[in-house]
């Protein structure tokens, strides 16, 4: 949910960012690495991982504004580059794949109460979820209430034509590659913090599902359409049929033969829609 929401942002940007999922996994390994390797504390390894992220995100923002080559590409490359480095400077560093003992760094009593504790409500509910909330209520208010929110939806629906009325156009999608990069390394705590350990494998292949929810959210592939809440209630759907899937009995990997077909079905139905709205169909 929380990856969903500043994907949707970037789409309706017109960008694209295949690295995201990677990048979760990559910001966990790194805060692993720091606290259970270099010999760190949390909050200072946070802090660095944090920075990391940042810089991730800006070298492909300023990549994808200063070539003009698509997104799609430009992240992709970023994808497959932290996949290695995930993989072989894990190995290198520990000998093995994955890190552990995240739970034994100082600091981790109040990381594990701000990132992974039960919230008292009588459901199996973790304060990852009012993560979620706070980033779902802080996009909304931007993407709506704030004039970035504007310049947001002119990039995404004509980047001459809001160039043209002053709108500065790579700093708006350099900051939306940096905002996902930030929510990856939230996610990539969380799951640290929740799990205590980290394989070098973790998040790969999960940046197609943010892109699914955005787009079951009603975010338009080409830009310039969609909302923050849209992607979530997408990714509450998506969670929803995992979960039944499960519950049914089935074999769990049927679940990406219904992906790819919510999938399809939304991208039919926004196009139905966008066609209404234009007066075309």
């Amino acid at each position: 949910g929380i990856m969903a929401c500043a994907v949707s942002l970037l789409m309706i940007g017109g960008e694209f960012d295949l690295s995201s999922g990677v990048m979760t996994g990559s910001t966990a390994l790194l805060l692993g690495v720091l606290v259970s390797e270099v010999g760190l504390g949390f909050w200072p390894a946070l802090l660095i991982v944090i920075g990391f992220a940042a810089l991730v995100g800006l070298l492909n923002g300023l990549l994808v504004t200063w070539t003009r080559l698509p997104s799609f590409i430009v992240t992709l490359a970023t994808m497959f580059v932290l996949m290695g480095l995930n993989s072989g400077a894990t190995l290198a560093i520990t000998g093995q794949v994955r890190v552990g003992g995240i739970d034994q760094a100082p600091g981790y009593g109040l990381a594990q109460w701000v990132f992974a504790s039960r919230l008292d409500t009588g459901w199996p509910v973790t304060v990852a979820v009012g993560w979620w909330l706070l980033v779902v209520l802080l996009g909304t208010w931007a993407l709506q209430r704030t004039r970035y929110g504007n310049w947001i939806f002119a990039v995404g629906g004509d980047n001459a034509a809001a160039r043209n009325v002053g709108v500065p156009v790579r700093r708006t999608k350099v900051t939306l590659f940096v905002v996902v990069s930030l929510c990856a390394a939230l996610v990539g705590t969380v799951n640290a913090v929740e799990l205590t350990s980290v394989s070098a494998g973790q998040g790969t292949g999960y940046e197609f599902y943010y892109i699914i929810a955005a787009v079951v959210g009603g975010t338009l592939l080409t830009g310039g359409a969609g909302s923050v809440i849209g992607a979530s209630l997408g990714a509450l759907i998506l969670g929803m049929t995992t979960l039944g899937i499960q519950y049914a009995g089935w074999d769990s990997t049927w679940r990406f033969t219904f992906f790819g077909l919510i999938l399809f079905g939304a991208v039919l139905l926004n196009l139905w829609v966008r066609k209404r709205a234009g007066g075309t169909a």
